[in-house]
């Protein structure tokens, strides 16, 4: 194809806004290519051509587009990208730290320096370890993380600066806190200020992990770190939009992720995997959950059609540091069931889930993981949002008395 045209020009010449244009792309109608600077977007004359011909396509039911540009993340087909970079080679070459700067900053760290641990204040963590622990046993670590967050914010006077460089740091701060106000399981794990992942893996985990495991998790910090603009991140677009503060927007994408089709997904998935006894017992565990009606958790994605390469990557790595797991021989099981009676493809969800089962660690660990590698990509949202104009999106009508247009 023969990227020549504008944005600017395929709009006008289909009669539309240039957010219905990029609406277009995202649901695959136009392709898009890039100018030499590698920002700006350009479209085929020819294509653009045909759609005008045909009239503009209809939206497919149930979806609603919301189009917002973002230098962060690009999922285009299968792949997915931050900042132009592809993600599943982050996962395997960087740390999360490393990713996380890359979505804040657009660069890299150079390459083979550790990261400095990041850190709470002693305040924070004091405030936050005091109010997750008072509540009720059994309380999931997610629902841990929800009252962490804002009561660890009112340590914080300078929280309203939103200056670049405070937001970052405001960032960093919020995850180390997320992390080492989390119980540990045991005093022994309680250690200072540490990596993320290995922070993470003390507090959710009692066994000490193995090199390939510990890589896992990592990588899969990096894989759920961004994927545009998920419920979450819009979530967490329109707080910031309107300028809440980091701790208040990272806030308002811990209520939204905690949602069964969002990040809860992932729970769903660990009770899935510890309902079956072996790899034998898995036909009655699916046949069950489709008797009742219930779809299976951790299959199918609203935006990869042939499969998301997250899973692909995470479940890889875990099959390298795990081989003979019988954790693992129940989700390749799962994964056979599935494929046998041409179901959706797994998602990172059972993934994440597997990872879960494999480390053995608590139940819902998983959305912790995920909510915490996703604050980075909220961060990132945010200092885009911090520098737009509110979002404000209208409705449209269609209650009692509503006036035919």
């Amino acid at each position: 194809m023969a990227y020549e045209m504008t944005a600017a020009q395929a709009a006008s010449r289909l009669g539309v806004k240039q957010a219905t244009l990029y609406a277009y792309v995202s649901r695959g109608v136009l392709s898009r290519g890039r100018a030499s600077d590698g920002r700006a977007s350009l479209f085929d004359p020819r294509e653009v051509e045909e759609l005008a011909r045909r009239g503009r396509p209809r939206r497919p039911a149930g979806v609603t587009d919301i189009i917002i540009e973002s230098q962060i993340t690009e999922i285009a087909g299968d792949r997915l990208r931050y900042r132009g970079r592809d993600v599943i080679d982050l996962a395997t070459t960087r740390c999360f730290e490393d990713v996380a700067e890359l979505l804040w900053a657009g660069a890299l760290p150079p390459p083979g320096a550790p990261p400095a641990p990041w850190r709470g204040t002693d305040a924070a963590l004091r405030v936050g370890r005091a109010t997750q622990a008072a509540l009720p046993p059994g309380t999931l670590p997610l629902e841990r993380l929800q009252v962490i967050v804002p009561a660890v914010a009112a340590t914080d006077p300078l929280r309203p600066e939103l200056d670049p460089a405070a937001v970052i740091a405001a960032g960093r701060a919020i995850i180390a806190a997320m992390v080492h106000c989390l119980p540990a399981p045991s005093p022994a794990s309680d250690e200072g200020p540490s990596p993320v992942a290995v922070g993470l893996w003390s507090r959710l985990c009692d066994r000490r992990p193995s090199p390939g495991l510990l890589r896992a998790l990592s990588a899969a910090l990096v894989l759920l770190a961004d994927h545009e603009l998920a419920a979450s991140t819009l979530a967490v677009r329109a707080a910031a939009s309107v300028r809440a503060d980091p701790y208040a927007v990272v806030a308002t994408g811990l209520g939204a992720i905690s949602g069964a089709l969002h990040g809860g997904s992932s729970l769903g998935a660990e009770t899935l995997l510890a309902a079956a006894r072996g790899p034998a017992d898995v036909p009655r565990v699916v046949a069950e959950l489709r008797r009742r009606g219930e779809k299976i958790p951790g299959f199918g994605h609203l935006v990869y059609s042939s499969g998301d390469p997250r899973a692909v990557a995470l479940l890889g790595l875990i099959r390298r540091a795990a081989p003979k797991s019988t954790q693992l021989a129940i989700t390749d099981a799962l994964l056979a069931e599935v494929r046998q009676k041409s179901l959706p493809e797994p998602n990172i969800d059972i993934a994440l889930a597997t990872l879960v089962r494999v480390a053995g660690m608590a139940r819902g660990a998983g959305e912790v993981i995920f909510a915490i590698a996703r604050t980075a990509g909220w961060i990132a949202h945010a200092l885009e949002a911090y520098t737009a104009a509110p979002i404000r999106p209208r409705a449209i009508y269609t209650g009692p008395g509503a006036i035919d247009s």
